[in-house]
């Protein structure tokens, strides 16, 4: 495999070459939290680029790798998480799961998908993570199951205080090929933003509560 020197950079140049990630600090999204937010992230989108997929393939299976040598298993979190955690798992061939976000109400009432047995070494993959919430209900439900869940690796987070103290409180260790920072500084290099829109999103990553609210007040 050829691992890439700076995922990072890389990574987010991808997402915002594809526009996976769309950065509009003055004409903001809103989040299904009710929350305003000038930036929008569908990682999905890169499965529709094979060379870019396959690049994120390779750098997730090697973070798995280093960071989780003794994983006997990938486990991907249903949607959004299922197609990379499936190349990740083919990458590095160890076996396959997913877990939904409920049981199904059908069939064997199953939440957790695949042959995976308790006492299994898992590594969990996601696509985004922002405060980690549904991530980490996720992890619960196959600690629950049985597995033991060694952490998570996704694709790109937020970088919030949250999430990171989310994850800690739940004893899961989470790392990600990019980050919030990382974007805005290949978006501004780039010029996919100007100085005031990076001023604007760097704002909103220090706290996004606040800058929802202002905005708001000023609309």
């Amino acid at each position: 495999m050829q691992y890439m020197k700076d995922p990072a950079t890389k990574i987010a140049e991808y997402l915002l070459q594809i526009k996976a990630i769309k950065l509009s600090p003055k004409q903001p999204f809103t989040w299904a939290s009710g929350l305003k937010s000038p930036i929008y992230s569908d990682n999905r989108l890169s499965l529709s680029y094979p060379e870019i997929r396959t690049d994120i393939k390779i750098a997730l299976a090697e973070l798995v790798h280093t960071k989780f040598p003794n994983a006997k298993a990938i486990v991907g979190v249903a949607t959004a998480g299922i197609a990379p955690g499936a190349l990740v798992a083919d990458e590095l061939k160890l076996p396959f799961g997913y877990v939904r976000s409920e049981a199904k109400k059908h069939g064997m009432g199953k939440q957790v998908e695949g042959d995976l047995k308790p006492g299994d070494k898992v590594v969990v993959i996601e696509d985004l993570v922002s405060t980690g919430k549904s991530s980490l209900q996720a992890i619960e439900a196959l600690r629950e199951f049985g597995v033991e869940v060694l952490g998570l690796a996704c694709i790109f987070t937020y970088g919030f205080t949250t999430a990171q103290q989310n994850f800690a409180a739940a004893n899961c260790p989470y790392f990600s090929l990019s980050n919030y920072e990382a974007l805005v500084k290949v978006a501004a290099e780039k010029g996919y933003i100007s100085l005031e829109d990076k001023t604007a999103l760097s704002d909103w990553a220090n706290n996004p509560e606040q800058w929802s609210s202002n905005f708001d007040a000023q609309s």
